[in-house]
């Protein structure tokens, strides 16, 4: 009996969990510094930098598993769409902004079109 780390489910379950890990990174490395708006330019881009080392030790497995079973079109929209999710919680957990109906409207637009993506060739 196998586990589910190495079932069949793996590659296509792997990179969802490990694309969100990255993003919730990447969100940290190209957002947090705005809570430090009075931090010195340079030293935000290096620690940023240094966040985002640990978002590509994610993202690029994540895309070389997920890429046995999806394609790369397949594998960004769903990068995409996790993008936006962690993107809204940081926005509004972290630096306190409000998520109004114009976002909500905008995010199901881009929602459509990722089920265009995945729907396959016309």
């Amino acid at each position: 009996m196998s586990s589910w780390l190495s079932g069949p489910l793996w590659p296509a379950i792997a990179p969802i969990v490990l694309l969100l890990c990255s993003n919730v990174f990447m969100t940290f490395a190209w957002y947090g510094h705005l809570r430090f708006e009075g931090r010195a330019l340079w030293l935000v881009v290096l620690v940023s930098w240094g966040i985002a080392f640990f978002e590509y030790c994610l993202a690029v497995p994540a895309n070389r598993i997920g890429h046995r079973v999806y394609s790369a079109a397949e594998l960004k929209t769903i990068q995409e769409v996790i993008t936006l999710i962690v993107f809204a919680v940081f926005s509004v957990t972290v630096l306190g902004e409000r998520f109004t109906l114009n976002h909500g409207i905008g995010f199901v637009f881009i929602f459509i079109g990722v089920a265009f993506v995945f729907r396959g060739p016309f």
